[in-house]
């Protein structure tokens, strides 16, 4: 009966033991406490990516439109402006670059001209000879 006791006794206080280092050691609720919040965290950071990934597939889709409904808009005017002005000089018509179907599908507008900023004739040092000091 004295080792029924004893093995008894044992037992409980291995089981108190266990409880009492459980709920008594501050390094293990902090380590819950940080896993946590850790694991909260990441929740949050993948919430957060998929409204990132929500929101530029969103922006890409509606800048297709906006792209797509600015050809056609180019290519109604560039239309109704040589059907309603048919005797407008073509340097005077500002839509005189008419989209064909395969540069509207190619997202460029055709180039035949440089850019305003320069200017038509040499200017500066590269100008004639009328600026030279002997």
């Amino acid at each position: 009966m004295t080792w029924e006791y004893a093995l008894i006794g044992l037992v409980v206080g291995i089981i108190i033991g266990a409880i009492a280092m459980r709920f008594g050691n501050r390094k293990l609720r902090q380590q819950q406490e940080l896993q946590s919040e850790l694991e909260k965290n990441k929740a949050e950071l993948e919430e957060y990516r998929q409204e990132l990934v929500g929101h530029f597939a969103r922006s890409a889709e509606l800048l297709d439109n906006m792209a797509r409904d600015y050809r056609q808009l180019y290519q109604h005017m560039a239309k109704s402006s040589s059907n309603l002005l048919p005797d407008m000089p073509l340097q005077e018509n500002p839509f005189k670059y008419r989209l064909t179907e395969a540069e509207a599908d190619n997202d460029q507008a055709p180039v035949e001209m440089p850019p305003r900023d320069y200017s038509d004739g040499a200017s500066g040092l590269l100008r004639g000879g009328a600026g030279k000091r002997d």
